[in-house]
């Protein structure tokens, strides 16, 4: 209630990038205060219960609702975030160079519909910048998944470069990778999620893994696409037996969109990816038939218009393992998670569920 009551109505005033400023700065400069992050914790944190707790992708997953990639593009409030009761969190998108992004205005609120218009254009400080972040980290108490692209100038047939780089500069402070090849506001990005661009992309990805694998010794580290809402059956189809077949670790479905079926809000006709409530049927969708299609032996992690414990229930059914929230903590505030875990817990007992693992793809069955 202090955020609705609160921060929102001052956030909301603001224009929403310096809004997001404001956020990121806060959430990085009270993760360098020792007591801080202790006392988040106790007003936000949720507490890890083993019906909850998920081991997957080489990671320990205290709780199974992340942060999903936008809010904290250079890594800076790892432990900011990890204190609000997130069981994980993407950083990025990360692109080899710093980028500025697109011309503001590039985000967008649209209240009436739970929903933001974003059209940043993967604006970031570079790889190096975010892996010296992530070596100050002092300690990580969740998964960080780096989630890589490939820079605004730099042609597709070169685009496997930058996500190898990214890899380079980053293999020893990621717990994961995701590669971003859905983001709507990158000219030409989403071509590479169709045809052999797809294919001769993630061979890269892989061979680079397994090259720095290697080099840094230790446990192999997991890699996920993040795919897009905006395809037709039968382009979904070939992007998942081609990423299946790639050797990847898992899907993130899904990415924004640029549908605006239904929508009305003068923001709407803005250029850019939607995400919040509009997105949650359809993204709940792509789950369900990448999980058919795969019969449940790819994990997926669900992402896309969650904003309650039914909703991430919903996505968990379809065949997700782990969920991502982003534009439910702008409109709900901090206080979300604690009520989406609380949620899960009623709803796993309320169906005989021991365990969260029991309730994945149980629509299928």
């Amino acid at each position: 209630m202090l955020y609705k009551s609160l921060a929102k109505p001052l956030l909301f005033k603001m224009d929403p990038e310096q809004a997001h400023h404001l956020i990121i700065g806060g959430l990085s400069g009270v993760g360098k205060v020792r007591p801080v992050p202790s006392g988040l914790r106790v007003m936000y944190g949720v507490r890890e219960t083993p019906d909850l707790a998920v081991d997957m992708f080489g990671c320990h997953f205290p709780t199974p609702v992340g942060l999903a990639a936008g809010l904290d593009k250079n890594g800076q409030a790892v432990t900011g975030f990890s204190s609000i009761g997130f069981g994980f969190m993407e950083v990025g998108t990360v692109t080899p160079l710093a980028q500025s992004g697109n011309e503001q205005p590039r985000l967008f609120r649209l209240p009436p519909d739970e929903a933001l218009v974003n059209r940043m254009g993967f604006n970031n400080l570079g790889a190096e910048a975010m892996a010296g972040e992530l070596a100050r980290l002092q300690e990580r108490r969740i998964p960080v998944a780096v989630n890589i692209g490939k820079n605004k100038t730099t042609p597709n047939e070169e685009a496997h470069l930058d996500y190898e780089k990214c890899i380079q500069a980053l293999y020893n402070y990621a717990d994961l990778f995701v590669v971003n090849i859905s983001s709507p506001n990158t000219p030409d990005l989403r071509n590479l999620q169709h045809g052999n661009e797809l294919k001769e992309l993630l061979a890269a990805v892989m061979s680079e893994m397994n090259r720095q694998q290697t080099q840094h010794g230790g446990a192999s580290k997991s890699v996920l696409v993040k795919i897009a809402p905006d395809v037709n059956d039968q382009e979904l189809e070939y992007m998942v037996s081609t990423i299946a077949a790639s050797g990847v670790s898992g899907i993130i479905a899904t990415n924004t969109t640029i549908s605006r079926e239904g929508l009305s809000h003068q923001h709407a006709k803005e250029t850019g990816g939607l995400s919040g409530k509009p997105l949650r049927e359809r993204s709940t969708e792509i789950i369900r038939q990448v999980y058919r299609q795969t019969e449940g032996k790819l994990p997926i992690i669900g992402s896309g218009g969650i904003f309650t414990s039914e909703d991430a229930y919903e996505k968990i059914k379809a065949g997700a393992s782990l969920v991502e929230i982003y534009t439910a903590l702008i409109y709900e505030g901090p206080e979300v998670n604690r009520r989406i875990h609380a949620g899960l817990r009623e709803l796993l007992r309320k169906d005989g569920y021991h365990h969260i693992s029991e309730a994945v793809g149980a629509e299928h069955r």
